[in-house]
């Protein structure tokens, strides 16, 4: 997995989470800042590898 950071049309900033095989499987908000953003990915890469998961298919 990688995260690409892009900036908008706007001017803002976005970044998708990208699989190995190239598939986007996540895209955030827009962010004013730059900064906002990376400080997302690096609370992601921080928190996010013992997410539960909360199947509410049933």
């Amino acid at each position: 997995m990688k995260f690409v950071v892009k900036r908008t049309s706007n001017g803002e900033f976005r970044f998708n989470m990208v699989s190995t095989n190239g598939q986007v499987v996540a895209t955030s908000e827009s962010y004013k800042q730059k900064a906002s953003a990376l400080n997302t990915i690096a609370s992601i890469q921080k928190n996010a590898g013992g997410a539960s998961v909360d199947d509410q298919t049933d």
